[in-house]
C-alpha cells in the first residue's frame, strides 16, 4: 500500500513556524516512504477564509521546498460530498436538530443539578437539551434533513450501532505512530458518551463541521497516514467513529509535537511575530526554518 499523507491548512491567517513543522514533517515522511504528499485547503468557513491567505500559504509552502503530488483540494468545492454524508447519517437516525445557542448550553451546564461540566475534544460536553425535542417524538429520519439549524450526532445511538453491527461492546481503536501515544489507542464506549457527547456535525452557517469534512476528505483523497499536531489527538476518537458509521477506512495517525513560544504556549495564527512571511522578509532561508523547528 502506497503511503499517502497530507497537509491541510485553513486560509484564515499567515502560516507560522508550527505550520512549517507540520508541513515539512509530513512531506519528509512521504518522501522517505516513497509515497505521496497532498495539499488540502480547509476553507469551509466562508467568513474567515480569504483568497489572499490561500495564495500566501501556497507561496510559503513552495518557498520551503514542499511539492504536492496532485492539485490542491478545496473544501469549498466539496459541499455536496458533505451533504451526502449527512444524508446517510440522517437516514440512519444518527443526527438530530439543535437550536441551542452557546449561552443556552453554558446555562444548562451551569445548573446545579448538572454538576461540573466536562470538556471534551469538541469543547463543553453538550447536555442533550435538544435531543428528542424537534422531531415530535418520532424518528427524525422520517422528515427531510433540515439545513437551517445545527445537526448533532446522537452519540449514545451511534456508538450503540457499532456494538450491534460489529459486536463491539467496549469501544473503538486506531493505530498511532506519534511520539506520545505510539501503538493501538483504545477509546472506551463510556468515554464517547460522557466525555465527548453529542458533537455538532453540521453548522447552519456553512453546512458541515471540521469533524465531518476531515473524515470525508481523508477518505476521498486516499489518505493512509494522517500527520497532524498533538492538539488534535483527542479528536481522533470522533473521526474513527464517523469512519465506521460511514463505512470509510481508518488511516494510521501520527500526532506530532507542537511548536511553542518561549513561554511554552502553542503558536496561533494571530502570533504574527512567528509568521513565515516575517522570517522570509528578514532573509531567513528554508534551511533556517528547518533548523528553527528542529528538523535536519
Amino acid at each position: 500500500m502506497t503511503f499517502v499523507t497530507r497537509f491541510a491548512p485553513s486560509p484564515t491567517g499567515p502560516l507560522h513556524l508550527g505550520h512549517a513543522y507540520s508541513a515539512l514533517l509530513a512531506h519528509d515522511m512521504a518522501r522517505a516512504a516513497g509515497g505521496r504528499f497532498l495539499l488540502r485547503i480547509e476553507d469551509i468557513d466562508p467568513q474567515r477564509s480569504k483568497p489572499a491567505w490561500e495564495a500566501q500559504l501556497i507561496d510559503d509552502l513552495a518557498w520551503l521546498g514542499i511539492r504536492w503530488d496532485a492539485p490542491p483540494v478545496r473544501q469549498s468545492d466539496r459541499k455536496s460530498a458533505y451533504a451526502d454524508a449527512l444524508d446517510r447519517l440522517w437516514a440512519c437516525d444518527h443526527l438530530y436538530p439543535c437550536t441551542c445557542t452557546r449561552r443556552d448550553i453554558d446555562a444548562a451546564l451551569g445548573a446545579p443539578q448538572e454538576g461540573a461540566p466536562h470538556h471534551g475534544p469538541d469543547g463543553p460536553v453538550y447536555p442533550g437539551t435538544c435531543r428528542g425535542r424537534h422531531c415530535g417524538g418520532q424518528r427524525c429520519s422520517t422528515a427531510p434533513r433540515p439545513t437551517d439549524m445545527h445537526l448533532r450526532l446522537d452519540m449514545a445511538r451511534s456508538i450503540g450501532a457499532m456494538d450491534d453491527r460489529d459486536g463491539l461492546s467496549r469501544g473503538l481503536t486506531f493505530l498511532e505512530t506519534g511520539p506520545d501515544h505510539a501503538g493501538e489507542v483504545f477509546t472506551p464506549e463510556g468515554r464517547y458518551k460522557t466525555e465527548i457527547g453529542d458533537i455538532v456535525l453540521a453548522r447552519r452557517d456553512f453546512g458541515t463541521s471540521y469533524h465531518l469534512s476531515v473524515v470525508v476528505d481523508d477518505a476521498a483523497q486516499g489518505i493512509t497516514h494522517v500527520t497532524r499536531g498533538a492538539d488534535l489527538f483527542e479528536a481522533t476518537a470522533i473521526h474513527v467513529l464517523l469512519q465506521r458509521l460511514l463505512g470509510l477506512p481508518t488511516p494510521t495517525y501520527h500526532h506530532h509535537r507542537l511548536i511553542r513560544d518561549d513561554a511554552g504556549k502553542r503558536l496561533a495564527k494571530r502570533d504574527d511575530a512567528r509568521a513565515l512571511s516575517k522570517y522570509r522578509a528578514e532573509g531567513a532561508t528554508p534551511q533556517d526554518i528547518r533548523r528553527m523547528v528542529g528538523l535536519p
